[in-house]
């Protein structure tokens, strides 16, 4: 066969045109292959809608027994952890992108969890660790050990976010703290769980409880009202979640039954506003992580009356908690607020024994 002149002379090494235009389209092609990629982390840390991501009231998921729970708004914007400024810059994307093609990376039942409590900090907190490249947390709340225990664990492990060896698996809840079955069922997932609760003075948590349930509920009773069994005879109402999830000694004998104090980590809801960085270091400490955040992580917003988080690695501008935190509280009578003090100050003083931590709410 003969072959034509001018095949015989065509170039078979493309021209310095052509591989500009090769060298556009690889990396094109790179940005969308990341952009996928990304999309797909994302949604590994929302769980799934058709496994109750969308929940029903159950009141095997009640932990206070015959508690008056006017409290309890299980579509809240923190439940789902929707209100969270979630862009964290493109620093953690980069973290993220180092695992892009690790084919060792797996969805594993957590290490740690937030168990409590509610109007805490646990938010905050949980934000604060997933700035960290060790930590892997959920966002939402699975909610697992006290509305969906029957699910088992197989559906509890898919809610987790992939993580690679060495790095930490974590979800928060805080009604686990008050719920009675969960110090067992834990457990019995893994009896090396460790185990963090952010607490604080339990009658600004009590107030702010109703703050946050007015703002939803407008035509509630008042605080004042609902805090009382008898007013005039100054009797506590102690079947109100609002109340008793302040009770904390009472809520951690049940988990010392299951649990040595070495595996819980007590942290002060009020110092991770005022000292944030210090709050942290404890934590990380005490889930064996370095100590990468920081207070070069934190930048303190008096609007908000909170700390926000920034990315020091690439000055961007500081992330804040949503417009659910930080609400007002509505002004208490000042006798109601002392006779709650006064009704909190032996479960404290028991509490700080048991933890061997004065947290100074007297």
């Amino acid at each position: 066969m003969e072959y034509s002149p001018f095949l015989l002379g065509f170039h078979v090494v493309p021209s310095s045109h052509v591989r500009n235009k090769l060298f556009v389209f690889c990396i094109m092609l790179s940005l969308w292959v990341y952009m996928i990629y990304c999309c797909v982390g994302y949604c590994s840390t929302v769980p799934n809608l058709t496994h109750g991501s969308v929940r029903r009231r159950d009141s095997r998921g009640s932990s206070l027994g015959a508690s008056r729970d006017l409290l309890n708004n299980e579509n809240e914007l923190d439940s789902r952890g929707d209100d969270w400024e979630e862009v964290r810059g493109e620093a953690k994307a980069l973290d993220d992108m180092s695992g892009f093609l690790n084919e060792t990376e797996s969805k594993k039942l957590p290490q740690a969890i937030i168990i409590g409590v509610k109007k805490g900090g646990t938010r905050a907190l949980l934000e604060f660790l997933r700035l960290h490249p060790d930590v892997r947390a959920v966002g939402a709340e699975p909610h697992f050990f006290d509305r969906n225990y029957d699910k088992g664990l197989e559906w509890y492990r898919e809610l987790m976010p992939k993580s690679s060896e060495g790095q930490l698996t974590m979800e928060k809840t805080p009604s686990y703290f008050v719920t009675r079955e969960v110090p067992s069922r834990i457990y019995s997932m893994s009896k090396d769980t460790k185990l963090i609760v952010v607490v604080r003075n339990p009658v600004t948590r009590a107030i702010s409880d109703y703050t946050q349930t007015r703002s939803k509920k407008p035509d509630i009773p008042s605080f004042e009202s609902l805090t009382f069994k008898n007013m005039s005879a100054g009797l506590i109402d102690t079947t109100w979640s609002a109340v008793q999830i302040g009770m904390y000694a009472r809520h951690l004998e049940r988990w010392l039954q299951f649990f040595p104090m070495e595996q819980l980590l007590f942290v002060s809801g009020e110092r991770l506003i005022t000292d944030p960085a210090g709050e942290m270091a404890r934590v990380q400490d005490f889930l064996g992580l370095q100590r990468v955040v920081t207070e070069k992580y934190f930048h303190f917003n008096p609007a908000k009356g909170f700390p926000c988080l920034k990315r020091p690695e690439i000055n961007t501008k500081p992330h804040c908690l949503g417009k659910t935190k930080g609400r007002t509280h509505p002004n208490i009578d000042p006798e109601v607020v002392q006779t709650l003090r006064d009704f909190y100050k032996p479960f404290n003083r028991k509490f700080y024994k048991m933890t061997g931590h004065d947290f100074g709410w007297d």
